[in-house]
């Protein structure tokens, strides 16, 4: 109560944000690595607004985006500006779903963020496939059209999705071997005082693959010293920017 106050003091009432809620979120004991990625989540505008505007459709059967898309509700709606929720209908349901998170113990944020997105594209493709096999032809068949083609993809794809080229160049042929794989995160490694820039330039480096890591080059049918291009547990917080102040989330404490 006491920080979440000394919070809006801080921002001051002019400078508040219409419309906007800092909320910390309740520990359930070791859940930090859930909490940080919720409020990542929570203010990243394009995201928040498709979960609000899902969860103003026909009631669905409980899922993993429902309890999140109650959560979000839950904190854009409050009518204090600052104060502390507890996710607990959320966790509930992540235990409920994932043994690897069913216990007390500390998790990995990333493996959590990417569950979170996949679980989310997995439930509104199901959704979007049922939607049309509920839209029969005239005849009586559903429509088999898109059975064997890849899902389209969700508004999880289209805020998150990038596609990640590799390029692998032979030292002794000069070949080069390209492959590109789609990503919805990038693990890069956070410098002090560096930009994103800064960081995102050293995840594209350049990497040397010698001795038992040398690279099967198709050209000289042999392994080959390459160039490869392309790409710790603790305690998680979230640093979010929002209407241009920076705020920290550390689980129930929000400055």
């Amino acid at each position: 109560g006491a920080n979440a106050s000394a919070l809006e003091k801080e921002i001051g009432p002019e400078q508040f944000p219409v419309n906007e809620h800092y909320f910390g979120l309740v520990n359930f004991g070791n859940t930090c690595y859930c909490n940080s990625v919720l409020q990542a989540l929570y203010f990243c505008r394009p995201f928040r607004e498709k979960v609000l505007a899902y969860k103003s459709q026909p009631r669905k059967k409980e899922s993993l985006l429902t309890c999140l898309a109650d959560l979000f509700h839950s904190i854009a709606t409050q009518k204090k500006k600052v104060g502390v929720i507890p996710p607990k209908k959320f966790i509930t349901r992540l235990r409920k779903e994932n043994e690897l998170f069913d216990n007390y113990m500390q998790q990995d944020a990333h493996e959590f963020l990417n569950y979170l997105l996949n679980t989310i594209a997995d439930i509104l493709q199901e959704e979007r496939k049922q939607e049309k096999q509920n839209g029969r032809l005239p005849n009586g068949n559903i429509d088999n059209e898109n059975n064997n083609s890849t899902p389209d993809p969700t508004w999880v794809h289209e805020i998150f999705q990038g596609t990640l080229t590799n390029e692998t160049r032979c030292l002794t042929c000069e070949t080069i071997s390209s492959k590109d794989e789609d990503f919805l995160d990038l693990s890069v490694d956070v410098e002090q005082n560096t930009s994103i820039t800064h960081c995102l330039r050293g995840f594209s480096n350049t990497e040397t693959l010698c001795s038992e890591y040398k690279y099967y080059c198709e050209e000289c049918r042999s392994k080959q010293e390459a160039h490869k291009r392309g790409p710790n547990r603790g305690h998680y917080i979230a640093i979010v920017k929002s209407h241009d102040f920076w705020l920290l989330f550390d689980d129930d404490i929000v400055e």
